[in-house]
């Protein structure tokens, strides 16, 4: 069974398909769990604009390995791994020879030019797929392979920052922030103005202080990680921010960024973008997940229920992240 888009801005059609079948250098899983990501929602929405159609979304896939195709090695029948974003590369051009993989010129990424996991089953690279460990509840490890990375990449890009800015406080930042917090960071957290339950939330997990993200800042900040899709929020960081501090926009998607004074940007502050993931990423921020105490927070739907996860999401009602159980 699988959840499917047929047209932009229309609900998924549930549907039956057959059982896939691994082609070389592939692996078929059995879907565990698979994250909800705001990704998906631009997906979804027509927002970004280039999926295959139809598409099964979800790239924050959980499952276990039925079949490897001609190829494949290092897996073990029944063994649990993650699929990201990030599907495949090319291997040759100028950014992965680089070791940019990330920024890939012939990518293809999970859930939007390759059917994800928004299903029973589903195929992925093996050679884009990371071993999980056994004993961690599949729910809690789903929004890692995307939330979790990406709130990695942006807070890595945000270079040696003490005082961190997060806007917008749902899936990843509620996992970076932990991370920031546990390196002995200080961590203010900015939420959709008059989401109490975000503030109430984000409290819950130790940030120094929560509040609107229209309010001033309570101290200026080294570095802002952005990860609400609103382009208004770009200056405002900016101006929150240290001389030579960075600002990191942690979506795919943003609404236009309106102009600003050249003053917001000058004296060496950093206005940057994330984009993807490198599979060196992923090894590394999975490895150091599993020496940290994370409480990822999570509520669980039904796969049959997608659409109604998705709406929750772009309503403002899932606090941490909304995960689909096959």
């Amino acid at each position: 069974m699988a959840m499917a888009l047929y047209a932009p801005g229309t609900p998924l059609v549930q549907e039956t398909r057959p059982l896939p079948a691994p082609g070389p250098g592939e692996i078929r899983l059995r879907v565990e769990a698979c994250g909800v990501c705001r990704t998906d929602l631009h997906v979804v929405d027509g927002e970004l604009t280039d999926p295959i159609r139809p598409i099964v979304p979800g790239h924050e896939i959980v499952g276990r390995v039925e079949e490897a195709g001609a190829e494949v090695t290092g897996f073990l029948p029944d063994q649990r791994v993650g699929v990201p974003w990030l599907g495949h590369t090319c291997g040759h051009c100028a950014y992965c020879v680089s070791a940019r993989e990330n920024l890939c010129d012939n990518p293809l990424f999970t859930g939007y030019t390759r059917d994800g996991g928004y299903a029973t089953h589903a195929i992925a690279n093996a050679s884009y797929c990371f071993p999980l460990p056994e004993t961690t509840d599949a729910t809690e490890l789903a929004p890692l392979l995307c939330a979790g990375l990406i709130g990695w990449r942006a807070l890595k890009l945000a270079g040696p920052a003490q005082t961190i800015g997060i806007y917008g406080f749902g899936a990843a930042a509620h996992i970076i922030a932990q991370v920031a917090l546990l390196q002995g960071r200080r961590v203010h957290a900015f939420v959709r103005p008059g989401d109490r339950e975000a503030i109430a939330f984000a409290l819950t997990l130790g940030v120094a202080t929560a509040q609107d993200s229209d309010e001033p800042t309570p101290e200026p900040l080294d570095a802002a990680l952005i990860f609400a899709p609103v382009g208004s929020l770009v200056p405002r960081a900016l101006a929150a921010v240290k001389k030579a501090g960075a600002v990191v926009c942690g979506g795919i998607h943003m609404s236009d960024i309106p102009a600003f004074p050249y003053a917001l940007l000058w004296e060496e502050r950093r206005l940057l973008s994330v984009a993807n993931l490198t599979r060196d990423d992923a090894h590394e921020f999975l490895a150091l997940a599993s020496t940290l105490p994370l409480k990822i927070h999570t509520t669980p739907y039904p796969l049959e229920q997608a659409n109604e996860a998705l709406a929750d999401l772009r309503a403002g009602r899932v606090r941490g992240a909304a995960v689909l159980i096959p």
